[in-house]
């Protein structure tokens, strides 16, 4: 897989009928590896061990409903009080982040409310804190921690 922006986290992989699985923490299972779960694989283990949030918190590709579609979000990290703190939105390494991402993650958020975004490709990371009052979102250098 390719290199990716995070520091060096050593993952359990296993192959099953000629395909590369990736073992998910999180979701407690074996997880098809392609280009964007790789991604979402280094995220989680940033927030876990960089960032130090709870994997009691943390919650991986859950469907939500958006202007009545289902939608699937890629991580977010909860508050202790059951709010939501972080939303992250991964795309493989081979996809640009454009403003169309950023909308995307914009309209997942008008169902979640988390009060901070991160859109990564495993090579570009943003970080957002939003400005619910002025209805933007304020980029940040890096994430906070909880």
């Amino acid at each position: 897989m390719q290199e990716l922006n995070f520091p060096k986290y050593s993952f359990r992989f296993k192959s099953n009928e000629n395909k590369l699985a990736i073992f998910d923490e999180v979701r407690k299972k074996f997880i098809l590896l392609t280009r964007e779960e790789w991604v979402r694989q280094n995220v989680i283990q940033y927030l876990l061990q960089e960032k130090k949030y709870p994997k009691s918190l943390v919650n991986v590709e859950k469907l939500i409903k958006v202007n009545g579609l289902s939608k699937r979000y890629d991580i977010v990290v909860f508050k202790p009080d059951g709010s939501i703190f972080l939303l992250v939105e991964c795309k493989a390494p081979t996809i640009k982040i454009t403003q169309e991402t950023f909308n995307q993650i914009a309209r997942y958020n008008l169902v979640l409310n988390a009060e901070y975004l991160m859109v990564t490709n495993g090579v570009d990371h943003y970080f957002c804190k939003m400005d619910f009052e002025n209805q933007r979102y304020v980029f940040l250098e890096e994430l906070p921690f909880l």
